[in-house]
């Protein structure tokens, strides 16, 4: 699979070291190729390939994702005869991880023992927390007790690794916390990351007394809280409605000279939000832009949601601007929240104003929020026709039709009964066999108010009237007649 090409001029002694810079300064994965292949040339000349040209290769075809290629370096460097090292194959393993695909990632792994090169303990550690990291808790368990049984005695490292994948898995924590009282007695001391890991695994079970009471625990065994743990406890404070608990441990971290990340700031301000306190939760928006820390999606679906349940309507408005303005795109559930709010205060022509720029913007709901859309689609257009807008009605009537969501019967009841009162009896009979068809039934007072519809109509009442008078005249006449022919 050699690929010669000469595209590159080199000096007369070409060294490993100078195409390895080459090709780590080159950031097309393209080029980078070119200058290996232009040095392969080289071959005739003297030069070889050696475990830093092709480490470097590799690692630059990993980061293109472009998998299929690094392991052909792999089988290349076999024939070649070229010492391979470990950080090699555990680059590729590492990529595999980056992208979800960790069975490659294994795959990868056990390919060591074909090029004699014998995985330590740092190998299956690393392979060992890719697992864990992409959730495959039995596998991973699995792939901890191969680690043991060819050897390799319990770590810290490796023990932290086995604690976050049972922390995952909710049904194990208490056999994490054994684990962990255990590690003493192994000769290994439970480090910042330790106690940062079971704090987690603990708030996530919504076991906040325990986790605060490890969280003391750490700090008089000398283990120093990261920003990450921290955040972690509030938001298992926030998640408990232990808002102002929450709110001290935030102060706290700060005076300890720990910066709050964004993740932190976003916890508390969903805690806030949910105790009804979305003032408090924008002050904090404003404190966190003032320390340059980019909100991202979480943080303001949080505000937005939060403001839409207090009735807060601008300021969520506010919000989405500085959020598009920003780059970031919001999603059909973030306008469902504005759209519904709008709805909830009876301002339907705001309502229909934001899923007209859903629609232009080619914002479609997911799985998730597709029930919210129908819903919030067909509330809209029955407040339009409450609030006399009849037309814009129909047409986003017209625009659920072509978008597939579906038209509940309240909803045609609304349009039949706006438009038989307006006269427009074509459209009221049209909406009727729309919905018909759509498997809505109409019913009494459907009807009636097309009947009523018609009656109202001029000339319809007009020759109704007339014919009654000529009926009421024949049977009159009728009348006078009868006697006499029974004389």
């Amino acid at each position: 699979m050699m690929r010669v090409k000469t595209a590159f001029k080199w000096s007369k002694e070409v060294t490993p070291s100078q195409v390895a810079q080459l090709i780590r300064a080159e950031k097309d994965v393209e080029k980078a190729l070119l200058v290996f292949d232009s040095a392969t040339a080289e071959y005739g000349n003297g030069f070889r390939h050696d475990v830093g040209t092709f480490g470097v290769m590799i690692s630059k075809l990993v980061s293109g994702n472009q998998f299929r290629r690094a392991e052909q370096m792999l089988d290349r460097m076999k024939e070649e005869k070229c010492g391979i090292t470990e950080e090699v194959f555990l680059s590729i393993c590492r990529a595999y991880g980056r992208v979800h695909r960790p069975l490659d990632a294994i795959r990868v792994f056990h390919k060591m023992n074909d090029f004699e090169c014998k995985p330590s303990e740092r190998a299956y550690i690393t392979v060992f927390a890719i697992l864990v990291e992409e959730n495959q808790i039995k596998l991973a368990i699995r792939f901890y007790k191969t680690m043991r049984e060819v050897g390799f005695p319990p770590s810290v490292t490796s023990l932290n690794v086995l604690i976050k994948a049972l922390c995952k898995d909710g049904g194990h924590m208490d056999a994490a916390l054994k684990i962990f009282r255990e590690m003493p007695g192994r000769g290994c001391t439970p480090d910042s990351y330790t106690y940062g890991t079971l704090i987690n695994g603990l708030c996530r079970l919504g076991n906040v007394c325990d986790a605060k009471e490890l969280f003391k625990e750490m700090e008089t065994k000398g283990c120093s809280p990261s920003v990450i743990t921290y955040t972690c406890l509030i938001r298992g404070l926030c998640q408990s409605n232990i808002v102002d608990e929450g709110m001290g441990l935030f102060e706290e971290m700060k005076q300890k000279g720990i910066a709050p990340n964004v993740f932190t700031y976003t916890a508390l301000m969903d805690g806030l939000c949910k105790d009804g306190r979305s003032s408090q939760a924008m002050e904090l928006l404003e404190e966190m832009t003032s320390r340059r820390l980019k909100p991202n999606m979480v943080t303001y679906s949080t505000l937005i949601n939060g403001l839409c349940k207090e009735e807060k309507l601008p300021q969520a408005v506010e919000i989405l601007d500085r959020m598009k303005l920003q780059g970031l795109k919001p999603d059909a559930g973030l306008y469902g929240k504005i759209i519904s709010g709008f709805c909830d205060i009876c301002k339907f022509q705001e309502a229909a104003n934001f899923l007209d720029e859903m629609i232009l913007g080619r914002i479609s709901p997911n799985r998730l929020t597709w029930s919210l859309h129908v819903r919030i689609n067909n509330t809209v257009v029955q407040g339009l026709i409450t609030n006399g807008k009849l037309s814009q009605a129909f047409q986003l009537y017209l625009s659920m039709r072509t978008r597939g969501i579906s038209v509940d019967s309240e909803t045609f009841d609304y349009l039949v009964k706006g438009f038989s009162k307006k006269g427009d009896l074509h459209k009221a009979t049209h909406i009727i066999n729309e919905m018909v068809h759509d498997g809505c039934i109409p019913d009494t007072g459907t009807w009636t108010a097309v009947v009523e519809g018609f009656w109202d109509r001029r000339k319809v009442r007009e020759a109704f009237e007339a014919s009654l008078v000529e009926l009421t005249n024949e049977f009159v006449e009728h009348a006078t007649e009868s006697p006499k022919e029974d004389l």
